[in-house]
């Protein structure tokens, strides 16, 4: 009996100390506020309509934005969704007031309709802006074959 009650005794307090512990637990932080001083990218477009394009057309585009914080903004990152897509962006910082750019480029060598992203991560408020570029690329046409002349057909004789 002695043993019962000193397991029950044990099981009872390692409960309690645990609930403790687990009362103990710092409170999550809250997100801090975003710094009004800090960079800005404020984009002409977010999206880019490539349109219907043929097959192997000029898959560049580019996104032109203003730096309109208080701070110069720097991109750290800046990715495509997919090995297809290929972005570009200035590596100097960008002073408040000044303007600047994001290349793309689509390889337009895969057929059909497209939707895909450029995510870029910088010290700018807020830190993530992903752009879109979207459109249709058209299949090649049909390359035209020459008939092939029937086999019992006779060889010309003109003597030209």
């Amino acid at each position: 009996m002695k043993k019962l009650l000193s397991s029950i005794t044990l099981i009872a307090a390692l409960a309690l100390s645990g609930n403790i512990y687990a009362q103990a637990a710092p409170a999550p932080a809250t997100p801090a506020a975003p710094d009004p001083n800090a960079p800005v990218m404020k984009f002409e477009h977010d999206t880019i309509d490539y349109g219907t394009i043929p097959h192997n057309a000029d898959g560049y585009r580019v996104f032109k934005f203003t730096n309109v914080g208080k701070e110069p903004l720097l991109i750290t990152n800046a990715h495509g969704s997919c090995g297809c897509t290929v972005p570009t962006a200035p590596t100097e910082p960008i002073p408040p007031g000044q303007n600047s750019e994001i290349k793309v480029h689509y390889a337009t060598d895969r057929i059909g309709a497209f939707t895909k992203t450029v995510t870029l991560t910088s010290n700018a408020n807020p830190p993530t802006k992903v752009l879109v570029i979207k459109g249709n690329v058209l299949s090649d046409p049909p390359v035209a074959t020459p008939a092939a002349a029937p086999a019992n057909a006779a060889p010309s004789t003109s003597g030209h």
